[in-house]
């Protein structure tokens, strides 16, 4: 099994109302997945509850492969989240390990 785990780092925004609204967006498509990609085992999507830290989102999901991982990378619905922080983002870190 392969843990994905990817932290997403927002540009500020005009106000934190809007910044939760495109937050709860992402989580909303991304946490929709599970039902039109089937390898994705498991997925959640979770906000930074610490203003001392740099990052605002952390994605963690499980696949059986790496190959899977990159199966979802690339698959359009996945794309098409991606997207809703496009504009916004500012960073992103991604591990991905064996478990």
């Amino acid at each position: 099994m392969v843990r994905h785990i990817v932290l997403f780092q927002l540009k500020k925004m005009e106000s934190e109302s809007a910044k939760l609204e495109v937050m709860n967006a992402f989580k909303n498509a991304i946490e929709a997945l599970p039902k039109d990609i089937d390898v994705i085992r498991k997925i959640e999507v979770k906000f930074n509850m610490n203003p001392a830290e740099t990052y605002d989102i952390a994605l963690n999901s499980e696949f059986d492969s790496l190959e899977d991982v990159s199966y979802y990378a690339k698959h359009p619905l996945h794309v098409a989240a991606g997207k809703i922080l496009a504009d916004v983002k500012e960073s992103r870190a991604c591990v991905d390990y064996e478990f």
